[in-house]
């Protein structure tokens, strides 16, 4: 048999793309779930840093510091296999959700916290001048100038929680690696394996291409 028929197998990937495509759409739905949780938690934790109280401010920074250092799979294993010895006990998804987004979260603060930093202090005072609430101002006047500055490293948090998801296999939910590593193995052939790896390509290489055309645009602004 050669290579081609051994890692790509048109019998075997014709036979295995349905089982394969559910862990795709798994994958897809966890990702995204977690992009959206890890973003708008991110802005609270980011808020919170700069502006909370003593006490809340250094809690905050301490979750961040902690999460921004905790490998994502020893939280998901902490979350699924130790988590229901205190009487918690999360589906499989769920724990993958948790620990992902707790990790994205405090990423997507330490991002945003850079880019409300980044922002003039004039564009505060022109807030204030104009009788805007501290509310008002951060989410007509900062926030959405912040936002627009760290695209580029938000995106590159995104692909890197995209590609997290692979370790919610080693939970029991039926991802794409999950479902790419049981066709692999009913069919006795690493074309499932391959598939999975193509199909990562596929949806990531355009987003990293994406972050290096943002970066080159928001740098020509910029200047």
């Amino acid at each position: 048999m050669s290579i081609f028929e051994t890692f790509l197998n048109y019998r075997v990937f014709v036979e295995t793309l349905p089982l394969i495509l559910s862990g795709l759409s798994t994958t897809l739905a966890l990702g995204f779930t977690c992009i959206l949780i890890g973003f708008v938690a991110g802005i609270v934790l980011a808020m919170l840093r700069l502006y909370a109280v003593a006490p809340v401010r250094y809690v905050t920074i301490a979750y961040i510091d902690v999460f921004r250092s905790i490998p994502v799979l020893v939280l998901l294993f902490v979350v699924y296999y130790a988590l229901p010895f205190a009487g918690i006990r999360l589906s499989s998804f769920a724990s993958a959700t948790t620990a992902i987004s707790m990790v994205s979260a405090a990423y997507s603060a330490e991002i945003i916290r850079a880019g409300i930093e980044a922002i003039p202090t004039g564009q505060f005072e022109a807030a204030r001048a104009l009788g805007l609430h501290f509310s008002s101002t951060m989410i007509k006047v900062i926030l959405p100038q912040a936002i627009r500055i760290v695209v580029p490293p938000l995106t590159s948090n995104s692909i890197n929680v995209m590609k997290d998801t692979a370790l919610a296999s080693v939970v029991a939910m039926p991802d794409l690696l999950k479902q790419a590593n049981q066709a692999q193995a009913l069919a006795a052939n690493p074309t499932p394996l391959m598939v999975a790896a193509i199909i990562y390509l596929i949806i990531l290489l355009p987003l990293v291409r994406l972050v290096g055309l943002l970066e080159r645009r928001f740098g020509k602004a910029r200047r």
